[in-house]
């Protein structure tokens, strides 16, 4: 009995898109110029090293090139076209012999190490050298490290070694110094687009530009997986933005700008409507921040050289950069980020608050009456100064104006009480500096007044440690005199001395930021 064999065509696998248009040759490469042109000055002149060190984000091309790379030391000094082809296709296929890929996550034992070191005395079987390419190498282990260490100082002429890491911080110096070492780049948005929009014209896929510049904003510099994205949605008839934003969400920039306008113009439901949307995306929101950040970031660097304030771009910084600490202690992280703009939101809105920042008008006129009017008494004076009774009677004036000029600022000063301090409170903790006082005072509140200062109760006796520190509590109380007009002293006390346990959320809490600040 005698069956038919169905055509090799059903058995066939179509290969993805990443696979089917991986760069060949160094003409391919995208995003990476100045590593291609130094490695191929390298092959041109015959002056390649024994070892290179390749390092950068995932997807940015180190395993291509080093195959590509690869290509051109196996083939050196072949004359024959047909073992060349057969070199660079077993390069391709992975089935020459003296291309020898190694992963380092699956072969980290120092014994995986030895095996490499006895396997390098064999003499190449095809090419005229073996190529060795470790990728992850930095999951090697330190002893493995240490048994490669010898073979990358005295290498065989006909051995030459390529490692790929995404963490050169792990790779120790040792090796680091043994190697060529080249930094991948991230890819930038415009090479990704055009690569996916050349990809896209070869598969005859439609897709909108819109949607690969979601999808470039995705991969965040790796081509690879921008690649991936644009395969899984390849079976769409038609890829649009919204195709893209529901299958991987949001990046979170297209809010930036929003949220900025909505804490400009100090609408709060605004605000809160915007971390709903971030957080019903999926997206996490301490990535979010970080954009926020970079966002600011921008912004007052265009400010500096534009010789504009930058007051509340520092403010708006410091409040976020406390936040993004808090999102990973805290139960609810949207809750977090909410009241970090409201405050923000709160100062731009209330132009009570505003005048805390900026001295008022009237604040202004009575510090120039102060200034100007000793002056024009002592002008007074110097008119009348030929008789003794004019002179007194000068002084007379010019001390009665001065106290009136003082006495006019205490009067538009708020009064020193507990109702007034716990309201002016906020504002003066988000004035100080650094951060990390901004934190110990959040801890503390205002729980007594008196004729000698303020009384500040914290909820463990870490933080009020920290505050009590010499430059700490001066800058505080400055921030009190400039509010109050007049010398605050601040007295600092803690709930475990004075009998009343603290939560034990709060201790987690305090433990928590202790440890933020040591590492």
């Amino acid at each position: 009995m005698s069956c038919t064999l169905p055509p090799d065509d059903l058995y066939f696998s179509p290969m993805s898109l990443y696979g089917k248009y991986r760069p060949q040759t160094f003409a391919d490469v995208v995003g990476q110029d100045h590593i291609v042109t130094t490695l191929e000055n390298a092959v041109q002149q015959d002056k390649l090293a024994h070892a290179y060190l390749f390092a950068g984000s995932r997807g940015t091309g180190k395993t291509s090139i080093a195959r590509i790379l690869a290509k051109h030391i196996l083939t050196a000094g072949i004359t024959d076209e047909t073992l060349r082809r057969q070199i660079e296709k077993g390069v391709v296929d992975g089935s020459i012999v003296d291309l020898i890929e190694i992963d380092g996550a699956s072969n980290r034992r120092i014994e995986d190490s030895r095996d490499l070191v006895e396997k390098i005395q064999f003499s190449p079987v095809v090419a005229r050298a073996k190529v060795y390419i470790i990728d992850e190498v930095h999951m090697l282990t330190r002893e493995a490290f240490n048994a490669l260490l010898k073979t990358l100082e005295e290498p065989p002429a006909y051995a030459f070694f390529i490692l790929a890491t995404t963490e050169l911080q792990k790779i120790p110096p040792t090796i680091q110094s043994r190697c060529q070492r080249f930094a991948f780049h991230q890819i930038r948005d415009e090479d990704l687009v055009r690569r996916l929009q050349y990809i896209a014209d070869q598969e005859h896929i439609t897709v909108d530009r819109m949607a690969l510049r979601a999808i470039a904003r995705h991969a965040q510099g790796g081509m690879r997986d921008a690649i991936s994205l644009l395969d899984q949605l390849r079976s769409l008839e038609k890829i649009t933005l919204e195709d893209v934003q529901e299958r991987v969400g949001t990046s979170g920039q297209e809010h930036v700008d929003t949220l900025f306008e909505a804490l400009d113009s100090g609408k709060r439901e605004e605000v809160i409507r915007i971390v709903q949307d971030i957080e019903q995306t999926g997206m996490p929101l301490d990535v979010f921040v970080r954009q926020l950040l970079a966002d600011l970031r921008t912004r007052l660097h265009t400010s500096i050289e534009a010789n504009e304030p930058v007051d509340r771009l520092i403010r708006m910084m410091d409040a976020l950069l406390v936040a993004v600490r808090d999102l990973r202690i805290a139960p609810l992280p949207g809750l977090v980020l909410e009241s970090a703009l409201l405050s923000l939101c709160e100062i731009n809105n209330d132009p009570a608050k505003k005048e805390l920042i900026k001295p008022s008008k009237k604040t202004a006129q009575a510090s120039q009456q102060q200034a100007s009017q000793p002056a024009a008494d002592a002008s007074g004076a110097e008119k009348h100064k030929k008789t003794n009774a004019t002179e007194h009677v000068t002084a007379d004036v010019a001390e009665h104006a001065k106290e009136k000029a003082v006495e006019s600022s205490l009067l538009e000063a708020p009064d020193l009480t507990l109702a007034a301090v716990q309201a002016l409170w906020p504002s003066i903790v988000q004035q100080a500096t650094p951060a990390a006082l901004k934190m110990s005072l959040k801890n503390g509140r205002v729980t007594g007044v008196t004729a000698k200062g303020i009384t500040l109760t914290f909820g463990s006796i870490f933080h009020k440690e920290r505050v009590r520190q010499n430059d700490a509590i001066r800058s505080v109380e400055q921030l009190l005199q400039q509010q109050f007009k007049r010398p605050v002293r601040l007295e600092c006390t803690a709930e475990e001395e004075r009998g009343v346990t603290p939560l034990a959320d709060t201790n987690l809490v305090d433990m928590a930021e202790a440890v933020g600040e040591i590492f």
